[in-house]
């Protein structure tokens, strides 16, 4: 099992808004190293923190799970979807997606700011400086520890 943290700005998708879906596909990823991690990192099962980013209180607020394989996201090939790309064909398609599954809210917002001050998550890829990435992997020593501060 592996464990990752995806972003999303709650205003256009938050974790009420996967707790009622139930499921979700993850569409609308056009960075290489994040369609990477979902292509060819993640697996059904895998834990994701839910991360809410670009808000007022930016930092972790639920957990859910990959609940596919990776499969090619139709917003590509969609003309008139913002994630449209004219480079990628059904036969050649360049960016991947899994669906995600609602595990559980958290009772509180674990901060950004409180999750720079936690010694044990040196090294955690959110926390690196320039990181933007909306999916990263996570350690289980860091899963476990951001869990903790539940």
């Amino acid at each position: 099992m592996h464990y990752w943290l995806m972003k999303t700005e709650p205003d256009a998708f938050s974790i009420d808004d996967l707790a009622r879906v139930k499921t979700e596909p993850w569409t609308g990823v056009r960075n290489y190293q994040a369609r990477n991690y979902m292509r060819d990192g993640m697996h059904v099962g895998d834990g994701v923190l839910f991360y809410h980013s670009s808000c007022p209180e930016p930092g972790v607020v639920g957990v859910a799970e990959v609940a596919s394989e990776a499969y090619p996201d139709p917003t590509q090939f969609d003309r008139k979807s913002d994630y449209y790309d004219e480079k990628s064909t059904p036969e050649n398609p360049r960016w991947m997606l899994v669906d995600v599954a609602f595990k559980r809210k958290l009772g509180r917002t674990i901060g950004l700011d409180e999750l720079r001050q936690q010694a044990k998550l040196e090294g955690f890829a959110l926390l690196q400086r320039g990181n933007r990435l909306s999916v990263l992997p996570v350690s289980k020593g860091q899963w476990n520890h951001i869990l903790a501060l539940e």
